[in-house]
């Protein structure tokens, strides 16, 4: 049972780069709807995935520079890291089925 990370830009880098796992990261802000609609979908694949996956949340408004980088213009957008790298992108919300569908090719 792993709950999302909230990062930083100060520490999104390491979070990703050293973690032995896929890390789905989660671009998001308070005021956006969809985002706060996907929360909880991404709060159970972390208890229910724990082992497997990491999710760090990243606020954009707060921490705009990794959404910079990996070219995100729309939010939410979860990019799935795996060994450092994007693995997979989606942008916009979808039901935890839909979302596990995309990822658990990626989930070892």
């Amino acid at each position: 049972m792993a709950k999302p990370i909230h990062a930083t830009e100060q520490d999104f880098r390491s979070q990703v780069e050293s973690s032995p796992v896929p890390v789905l990261v989660d671009f998001w802000a308070e005021w956006c709807g969809p985002c706060r609609m996907i929360a909880p979908v991404l709060e159970q694949i972390g208890e229910e995935q724990g082992e497997k996956v990491k999710i760090l949340k990243v606020n954009v408004d707060e921490h705009p520079g990794p959404a910079s980088e990996y070219g995100v213009f729309s939010i939410p957008t979860l990019i799935l890291f795996k060994n450092g790298q994007p693995a997979e992108r989606l942008v916009g919300y979808m039901p935890k089925q839909a979302l596990m569908s995309r990822l658990s090719k990626h989930l070892s």
